[in-house]
């Protein structure tokens, strides 16, 4: 990793992370339908999946990966998060994702080194 990346080298890009989120998304779940056996197994791969390929970036970041699987059923979620950061360099980037049965959250944050 070069010392001195500039521009958008070294930024947290929202569209691209959320391209590398929704790829994790459907390579982890697709299109299955909910199984609450399954749901720890889709979470971890998504997370694994999402930090793996934002570390490929080889971007000068730590990241922190979220996953929220919920099953369609009526119920109500609400969700919140607050940071104390430099807006110039860091990003956060939360992508919905669902399908017929279920729901599925995704949060990347992005912290400069």
């Amino acid at each position: 990793m070069d010392e001195f990346q500039t521009g958008e080298e070294a930024a947290f890009v929202v569209d691209e992370v959320s391209s590398i989120i929704k790829e994790a998304i459907e390579g982890a779940i697709g299109g299955n339908a909910y199984q609450h056996s399954k749901v720890n197994q889709w979470t971890t791969s998504v997370v694994e999946q999402t930090l793996s390929q934002l570390t490929k970036l080889g971007k000068p970041f730590k990241y922190i990966v979220t996953c929220v699987i919920m099953q369609k059923n009526g119920a109500g979620l609400h969700t919140a998060s607050s940071c104390f950061w430099d807006n110039s360099s860091d990003g956060t980037c939360t992508v919905r994702w669902e399908n017929k049965t279920m729901y599925c959250i995704v949060s990347a944050f992005g912290l400069a080194l």
